[in-house]
């Protein structure tokens, strides 16, 4: 007979995740409005049109 005992690991079970949340993260929900770099880039190009605008 052997002396070594079998221990019985207890896991809990994970925490249910949020079905609402996964999809609003998929389809990165949130404020409404265009990324800084497009903002900069729009800025940039519209100066250059007043340049090219003023030189004319």
């Amino acid at each position: 007979m052997s002396s070594a005992r079998k221990i019985k690991l207890k896991l809990k079970p994970p925490k249910p995740r949020n079905p609402l949340m996964a999809a609003a993260l998929r389809r990165r929900a949130g404020a409404h409005r265009k990324p800084s770099a497009a903002l900069r880039r729009a800025e940039k190009m519209a100066l250059k049109k007043q340049l090219r605008e003023s030189w004319a």
